[in-house]
């Protein structure tokens, strides 16, 4: 993963905000290295990240694919064919091409981060600018394992490229390798 961001799309309100997000849905924005993982792999993350089969409650929290390409398009659907075919029901999950994002505040990047503060701590000594923050890889990459997205193992090989102090690396180490023993 190079960079997820949170943030609006896929309505018409200009600059939504969270308290006025008008008709849009809360997304997420996930740049990524092809070289990496392929765009199907992450199809197969977010059909398991979540159960499509329920209606949303609401658009703010709607299931919704944004696609940017045809064969972007052309592999959402066959995932959600898939998706259906698997459960025997109706996907809920909207595919749609993708329109202008508009990043979330600030409180809400990272989200899962934003909640250790030993970690927080650090992060915002090395980006000051909210901006950088959000933008940064190794926050995106910090931000999921602590969500639970990674092993310990996958962990000790990046460590050294995430920029974190060694009480830092201590702390998140034990939160990464704490929860596969568990």
């Amino acid at each position: 993963m190079v960079r997820t961001r949170v943030g609006y799309a896929g309505g018409t309100t200009v600059d939504p905000t969270y308290r006025n997000l008008g008709d849009h849905t809360e997304t997420i924005q996930v740049d990524y290295d092809p070289s990496q993982i392929s765009y199907e792999e992450l199809l197969n993350v977010f059909w398991s990240s979540h159960n499509p089969i329920v209606p949303a409650w609401s658009r703010q929290y709607m299931s919704i694919i944004f696609y940017h390409n045809e064969e972007q398009h052309r592999l959402a659907m066959e995932t959600r064919e898939r998706e259906a075919a698997r459960t025997g029901s109706q996907i809920y999950t909207e595919i749609v091409p993708a329109a202008e994002f508009y990043l979330a505040e600030a409180y809400h990047q990272k989200y899962r981060l934003q909640n250790v503060s030993d970690l927080m701590k650090e992060f915002s000594a090395i980006y000051p600018d909210d901006g950088d923050f959000v933008a940064s890889t190794a926050a995106a990459r910090v931000n999921g394992y602590v969500a639970g997205q990674g092993t310990c193992e996958q962990l000790q090989e990046e460590l050294d490229s995430l920029g974190l102090s060694a009480a830092g690396d201590g702390t998140l180490l034990s939160i990464v390798c704490r929860s596969e023993r568990q």
